[in-house]
């Protein structure tokens, strides 16, 4: 049995994607968050469900201020996979936004599944149609989930929803839940097109 979060109260309060994510976390379990960055997302799922959180980060600047928020951080290269962990050690690994600039995105999903019972995934969808449009015009994409420009970008695998439901299929994964949302709105009617970021709850078959 899932939390329930109300998505739509006080959303100037915290990230729309965030109250999606506590819905998917138990109360009171341990949660690993993988590219964690400053340690916000912990902060916000042990203030409003107690978890017992962990990250893992590699820059050195978001590891300081994880250390400086009460983040318990791990410093690593998620490109190295997540051989330190054993298996099934925790309730919930999260990647958030991350999906798209791993260099082994294959790798670190099945090894999130190995180590989590289960994973929540988000990344922004390529087939947004504001992205099609860019790309129709002869441009790469720049937009709030895509603010990089082509030649600093560190996304490397941008994908669409329909690939990552294939993605899914391929490999054995069961979809749970999938959440899509536009500017804090969910999209229920052909989100491949009219939806910016995609969330899943997954777990292994």
């Amino acid at each position: 049995m899932q939390n329930n979060v109300n998505i739509t109260k006080n959303v100037t309060e915290y990230r729309q994607d965030f109250a999606i994510i506590a819905n998917w976390v138990k109360f009171g379990t341990k949660v690993l968050d993988l590219g964690c960055g400053d340690g916000e997302l912990l902060q916000f799922l042990r203030s409003s469900l107690e978890t017992k959180g962990y990250g893992v980060e590699k820059d050195d600047t978001n590891l300081i201020a994880c250390v400086k928020n009460g983040i318990n951080v791990i410093q690593m290269d998620l490109e190295d996979g997540l051989s330190g962990f054993e298996d099934q050690s925790f309730n919930t690994v999260i990647l958030s936004q991350t999906l798209q600039a791993m260099h082994n995105t294959e790798e670190i999903v099945l090894e999130m599944l190995r180590v989590g019972k289960e994973i929540i995934v988000t990344f922004p969808n390529f087939g947004y149609w504001r992205n099609r449009m860019q790309i129709t015009a002869g441009r790469m994409p720049v937009s709030k989930a895509l603010p990089y420009q082509w030649y600093d970008t560190p996304n490397v695998h941008l994908c669409t929803i329909n690939d990552f439901d294939y993605f899914c299929h391929h490999h054995n994964i069961e979809i749970l839940e999938r959440r899509v949302i536009t500017d804090g709105k969910e999209v229920n009617f052909m989100p491949n097109l009219l939806g910016s970021l995609a969330m899943y709850r997954l777990k292994s078959k």
